[in-house]
């Protein structure tokens, strides 16, 4: 079974590397960092990462993953990217991402009608692509599998491991990496964050909010533009 995460400049790291461990423990699986050069890429918190598959290399994929990251906005205006996902996406058997990687998902005409979730900062951005936003850390819509911030990464793989393997085979990696989770505060979501932190999380992230807004929309009118008929 082969499934495929595509890797690019700003990428956040643990939305690839919390899946990317989850999977690397099934024997069956192959796994491929996807891109359009082999060049090392360097990801949102400064770590380098090397892809080892090139676009018109990639095997037939069972599963493809859109992680997100600060690089997400360069992608959802890369017809690269864009052109290599709407090309996949009718073979696979699961359609996938991680925090922000749903808005290139989005970018590239496959979300309309879809329940989708990604990171509580930016799910208002995704009613922009025709889809509904639901806030939960792991979403199934079909073959549409998508996980919501950064650590709900290691959710969704799980998920995705019990929907291929069956749910024993998760529960026992999900042992085997004593996915736990006891964080030492209640402070992970706004919901249960107290009200300060969320205005304080709130005002620092304002910026790459209304950036990413300013990026989604010039993606959706894309979208729209491909929509109509010649």
């Amino acid at each position: 079974m082969n499934v495929g995460f595509l890797l690019f400049p700003g990428i956040q790291p643990l939305d690839l590397i919390g899946p990317f461990d989850v999977l690397a423990g099934l024997p069956e699986v192959s796994l491929c960092l996807l891109a359009p050069e082999l060049e090392p890429v360097q990801a949102s918190r400064g770590l380098w990462l090397r892809p080892d598959t090139l676009f018109g290399a990639c095997p037939a994929l069972d599963v493809l993953c859109v992680p997100g990251g600060a690089g997400i906005e360069a992608v959802m205006a890369d017809d690269r990217y864009l052109e290599f996902i709407r090309a996949q996406a009718p073979g696979l058997r699961y359609l996938s991402s991680v925090c922000t990687g749903a808005l290139a998902l989005g970018a590239a005409g496959l979300l309309r009608g879809r329940r989708v979730t990604t990171h509580w900062a930016y799910q208002h951005l995704l009613v922009a692509f025709g889809a509904v936003a639901v806030e939960q850390r792991v979403v199934r819509d079909a073959e549409l599998i998508t996980g919501g911030g950064v650590t709900a990464g290691i959710d969704f793989a799980l998920v995705l491991v019990a929907e291929l393997f069956g749910t024993e085979r998760a529960q026992r990696l999900q042992l085997a990496l004593e996915y736990a989770p006891a964080p030492p505060f209640a402070s992970g979501h706004p919901a249960e964050a107290p009200p300060a932190i969320v205005q304080l999380q709130r005002a620092a992230v304002q910026g790459a909010v209304d950036q990413r807004a300013a990026a989604v929309a010039r993606a959706a009118a894309r979208v729209g533009q491909r929509a109509q008929p010649c």
